[in-house]
């Protein structure tokens, strides 16, 4: 990941949820990063998961095949 790439956030409601989702990305070799989430985001958990915008439906079908509960996919 580039530093002038646009990325995106997966939003979880727990922190297991949130390693649920790294582990199923992973195994999908999606490359991401476990991040504090943003202030100027909210969420229930403190931790999200980021990956390049580019990689958005790779990222979702992971976490749905790997049936990981998350709260919302959003741009950074």
């Amino acid at each position: 990941m580039s530093g002038s790439e646009n990325y995106g956030v997966v939003l979880f409601d727990s922190t297991s949820a949130a390693l649920m989702g790294e582990k199923a990305l992973k195994k999908a070799a999606v490359s991401h990063k476990v991040i504090p989430v943003p202030r100027h985001i909210s969420s229930d958990c403190g931790v999200c998961i980021r990956f390049a915008a580019s990689d958005r439906d790779a990222v979702e079908s992971a976490l749905r095949e790997g049936r990981v509960p998350f709260h919302e996919i959003r741009p950074l």
